[in-house]
Order: structure tokens, then C-alpha cells, then sequence
């Protein structure tokens, strides 16, 4: 059973990864320490009947989104999330605790997972990257395309002769921040409007860097919205890399906090803040926490955790919706499970963050949901390598995915000169702050870039430098993930926009997201899936719980959906507003 959304539909899965913490409250009632939840009304409940029914529960609302029916509020009662959930008018309550993360599968984490497979690589990273260097095509615009094999498996070198993007195009980066001093980005930031939406926490994100706990707008102390910001729309300026759309406007929507968990009201907000200011396009390249699913009614949930992640369901499903109707398209990576969303496996990992400990979960595939890639709405991006190969830890599954484009896969190429190398990644912009803080390796404490700025010898494959004649220098770092392809989707619709847009209004300039929806389907490159259907990564290292079998034909299938989506294809395709990929 599809779980798309229609009009109307109940809520089922939209939440892009909320959490809660109502697991283990006790029963009776009394005090505890003062908490914040999000609160989610009934479909049709009024504002005042939402506010009145928290109030007896014993909660005080601290702000409100009427448009969707959310409310941050503040209690110290124990059975504050009893009582909601208790309550006619409310769906239930979710503490604020972190919703969801930066993928789990992200090359960070998995580095030393995939070093011992990559070992086996018969040439030096060096030697691999030469030759990647030499799969490039053309004269690029920035000295470090070159590097960039995936502006070249979506011809966006060429659609960009045609099309570089319209600055009148806002394309948001829903994430934990965009370092907007960077050079490559500091030309197309949006500081009107780019908001923070997630003050700092200490128990997650450590010291408060500043006194109110909430970052200025244009930094990022993660660095994996500024990865991906880089490859939407970093600047054709002579320096660096470039994006897809070099020439739209980036806006932060930081809902992420600094140590990539993302919490409920700051995505929310986010959502309600790009479809408010005109955003034509909002990327989510973020995967769920605590919950890997959430469920509606999963029998080894307790009733608590059980209208917790209804209420997540339900306000990601409307945020989600008014974003798209007021012009948001919505990209979103597909998850780094490795498995096929229609056919999901035990879930053994969720809650992953609380005090709960995880547990065992069958998980129905017609009343559990991952998100936001399964929400109303979204387009889920599958990640291929340079070899069009679809990653190993890529999610897939014809129920949920809509394209495929470049996002990395390290251990591509097995038995070439390529195999293991860093230049199987995505390289993008990344804050130098970042790098100063991040070791080379567990095993290693030193930093990848030193207090002078330089470059560690040692991590030379993987991170990069480049300087104008002034100086000023950025950097770059290798990266893999859905949360690399889905950048690559969300530029090519950004390219959409800008190429068939309209003005609307006085001010205002976009496109139906429908219609960049349909054109960024009919105009990807179509890609039959692989023979043997049934994909092994053994010679890769990887064991029987990567294998992945690619179901339906050339046009639609579950590994590249419609197909790796085209850049040039998108700019120089006849739009047709009616049409059905």
C-alpha cells in the first residue's frame, strides 16, 4: 500500500523525525523538573479549545502556530503527557528532545567502517583521484569542479550555460545552519531572510557560544548544512567549487541543533517560515531519531510513545502541506539504511536517544512511516556513485523514492584504481572553524586543519583549501550520503524555477511545485535497474543485510525512481504544464 499523501488523508507520516520523552513517566501526578513539549491538536480543534485543554492539563504555552495546530509549551507536572494525551481536543505531547539527526550512514561515522574494505584498493587515494580528476569534462567554472563528478553525471556543467539560476529564486537549506562567511556562499546568501530556529541545548550541543544560546544568523558549528548549501548554490566566482544553480539565493532555515539532532517545533517552524517568506525550494537532508519509524499504533509501544508519534505525524504532516501550498518544493533524502522503505526490517535501534533503551519493533509498513522522505509532498532522492551504482547504504523501494542523483559511495569501482578512494564522494564548502575542530581520525586527536589554517598532510585526499589573490581563502571537505544527492534534486529544482517561473504579484516570483515536481520526473535521465536485479556488496565488505533487489522497469524502478535527475534536460525541455512523468 502506497502511503503518498492525498488531500484529506490521515495523518501518517510527514513528521520529519519527531521525538518524545514521554516513554517511562510515571503514572501519578505531582512535580518534576520544569520540561518543553510540543503539543498537537485534533484535526479541527480551535485555537481557543487547544489552549484551554492544555491549560487544564496543567501546561503553559510559550508560543503557537495556529496555522498548523502546534504549541510549544512549559509544565513541570510528571503526567503532563498523560494528561494531554487524555485530552479530547490534543493528539499528544512530545518533549523536546532531539526528532531526528544528520544520517546515521554519514561518512563521519562510517569512516573507519569502510577503511578495511577500501584497504584492499590496489592503486593510492592519490592515484584514484588523478584519475577522477581526469573523468572530468570540459573547462570548468572553479578551479575544484573538477573534483565534482556529479555536476557531470547531471549535465549541469552544460544547463548551466543555459541556466545558472535566478537570484530571485530562494532556495532553502533546512539544517544546522550555513556558515554564510564562507566565500563560496557569502555571494548568494539570503540575510533578510534566513532565520535560527534552534537555540543551542547544552546537553546536546554543549557551552552556549553566546549568551542567548542562539547562534547568529549565517554560522554553522556542524557543518553539514554548509555541505550541502555548497552543492545546491555555491558561487561561480573563480574560487573553490560551484554549485548546480550558482546563482539563486541560499536562505538558512536552521532547525538542526549544533550536534545534528533536530528537534520538532524548530522544524516545524522552519517549514511554516519558508512557506510565510516565498521559499521556492526547501532541502531536508536529515534522517529520524529517536524513532527509525514512527508508528500509529505499534503494539510494542507504550499508549505514551504510541500518541507521540501520532502527534509527530500529524504536525509534520501539516507543516509539510503548508509549505507545498504556498510554493515550497520539498526535497528530502531518502535515508541511509539500506533498506527498501516498502518492505522495512525490524526495527532494533528505536528510541535511540532518551531513557529509554531501544527495543524491538516489527514495523507495518501501512501504519509506520520514516520521514520526511514518506511525508506529503516530498521528493526522496536516492544516492548513486560516480559509476551510477546505487550506494550501499542508500534506503530504496519503488513505494517511496522519486529520483536518484550523485551522492557518493566510497567503495564504487571494486577492483579499479578508484575503489576506497575520498574522490568517490561529494566535495563541497565547509566552515574552517569546523575543520579546526575535528580530529583526523577517532585514533587520531589532531585537527584536520591547524590554528594557521593549513591543511593536515594526512587528511590532504579528503579536505581542500583554495585562496583568492586577497587571502581570503575557503574550504572543502568530502562527503557521502542521501544527504548529498538530495542538494543535487533540490538544485535542479531550483534551475526549474528560475528557467519557467512567473512573477506573482509585486514582489513575488516562483512556480507551482506540482509543476517542478512533474518537469524535475519527465526530464530525469531514465536508468533500468542493475542485472543481477538482486545487488550484493560482498567483494565491498559488506554483509547480506545491504543486499538490495531493484523491482520495476527502465522508466520507474526502485532504485533510480524516474531516473538520476538532468540539469540540462530540465533547462532546455519544454515545460509542459500538464504532464505526468
Amino acid at each position: 500500500m502506497s502511503k503518498r499523501f492525498t488531500a484529506g488523508a490521515v495523518a501518517t507520516a510527514t513528521a520529519l523525525a519527531l521525538t518524545v520523552t514521554v516513554l517511562g513517566v510515571p503514572a501519578s501526578a505531582g512535580t518534576a523538573a520544569t520540561a518543553t513539549f510540543t503539543v498537537v491538536a485534533e484535526d479541527g480543534v480551535t485555537a481557543d479549545a487547544a489552549l484551554a485543554a492544555i491549560r487544564a492539563a496543567g501546561g503553559t504555552v510559550v508560543s503557537r502556530a495556529d496555522e498548523v495546530g502546534v504549541y510549544q509549551v512549559v509544565g513541570d507536572r510528571a503526567d503532563f503527557a498523560r494528561r494531554v494525551l487524555a485530552a479530547g481536543p490534543l493528539v499528544g505531547a512530545a518533549e523536546q528532545r532531539a526528532i531526528g539527526r544528520k544520517p546515521k550512514l554519514d561518512p563521519v561515522e562510517q569512516e573507519e567502517a569502510v577503511q578495511a574494505a577500501a584497504a584492499r584498493a590496489s592503486a593510492s587515494a592519490s592515484a584514484a583521484g588523478a584519475r577522477a580528476t581526469a573523468r572530468a569534462r570540459g573547462k570548468k567554472m572553479d578551479p575544484l569542479d573538477e573534483k565534482l563528478w556529479g555536476l557531470d553525471m547531471i549535465r549541469a556543467d552544460d544547463s548551466r550555460k543555459v541556466e545558472p539560476g535566478d537570484r530571485r529564486v530562494l532556495v532553502g537549506v533546512l539544517d544546522t545552519g550555513v556558515d554564510a562567511s564562507h566565500p563560496d556562499l557569502a555571494p548568494n546568501f539570503d540575510w533578510r531572510l534566513s532565520r535560527n530556529f534552534a537555540p543551542d541545548m547544552t546537553d546536546v550541543d554543549g557551552p552556549c557560544e553566546v549568551p542567548s544560546c542562539l547562534d547568529p544568523v549565517g554560522t554553522d558549528d556542524n557543518g553539514h548544512g554548509t555541505h550541502v548549501a555548497g552543492t545546491i548554490g555555491a558561487a561561480a566566482n573563480g574560487l573553490g567549487v560551484s554549485g548546480v544553480a550558482p546563482k539563486v539565493s541560499i536562505v538558512q532555515l536552521k532547525g538542526g541543533q549544533d550536534s545534528g539532532y533536530f528537534f520538532l517545533e524548530p522544524v516545524v517552524r522552519s517549514l511554516l517560515h519558508a512557506g510565510k517568506a516565498g521559499l521556492d525550494v526547501v532541502n531536508m537532508s536529515f534522517y529520524v531519531d529517536p524513532w527509525l519509524y514512527n508508528c500509529t499504533a505499534n503494539p510494542a509501544d507504550s499508549p505514551e510513545a504510541q500518541a507521540e508519534q501520532r502527534a509527530i505525524i500529524k504536525a509534520m504532516k501539516r507543516a509539510l502541506t503548508f509549505a507545498h501550498h504556498r510554493g515550497v518544493t520539498l526535497v528530502g533524502a531518502l535515508g541511509n539504511n539500506h533498506e527498501d522503505l516498502g518492505a522495512p526490517r525490524t526495527d532494533t535501534s528505536s528510541p535511540d536517544y532518551g531513557p529509554v533503551p531501544a527495543y524491538p519493533r516489527e514495523i507495518d509498513n501501512d501504519s509506520c512511516w520514516s520521514l520526511p522522505s514518506e511525508g506529503p509532498h516530498v521528493i526522496g532522492v536516492s544516492s548513486v556513485g560516480p559509476s551510477g551504482r546505487k550506494a550501499h547504504f542508500s534506503n530504496y523501494g519503488t513505494e517511496q523514492i522519486s529520483v536518484a542523483a550523485p551522492g557518493g559511495f566510497s567503495l564504487d569501482g571494486f577492483g579499479t584504481p578508484t575503489f576506497g578512494a575520498q574522490s568517490n564522494r561529494i566535495l563541497s564548502t565547509y566552515p574552517k572553524h569546523v575543520l579546526q575542530q575535528s580530529p583526523i581520525s577517532a585514533t587520531v586527536p589532531d585537527p584536520m586543519v591547524d590554528a594557521n589554517g593549513d591543511v593536515d598532510p594526512r587528511v590532504a585526499d579528503r579536505v581542500f583549501k583554495d585562496c583568492k589573490a586577497n587571502g581570503e581563502c575557503g574550504y572543502y571537505r568530502y562527503l557521502q550520503g542521501t544527504s548529498m544527492a538530495a542538494p543535487h534534486a533540490a538544485g535542479v529544482a531550483a534551475l526549474i524555477v528560475s528557467r519557467y517561473g512567473k512573477q506573482q504579484g509585486r514582489s513575488g516570483f516562483g512556480m507551482n511545485p506540482t509543476l517542478v515536481e512533474q518537469h524535475l520526473y519527465r526530464t530525469a535521465a531514465e536508468h533500468a535497474c542493475p542485472e543481477p536485479r538482486l545487488q550484493q556488496y560482498r567483494d565491498e565488505g559488506l554483509d547480506e543485510t545491504y543486499d538490495a533487489y531493484c523491482a520495476g522497469g527502465r522508466n520507474f524502478n526502485g532504485f533510480y525512481g524516474y531516473g538520476i535527475v538532468d540539469a540540462y534536460a530540465a533547462v532546455t525541455t519544454p515545460l509542459k504544464p500538464n504532464a505526468r512523468p
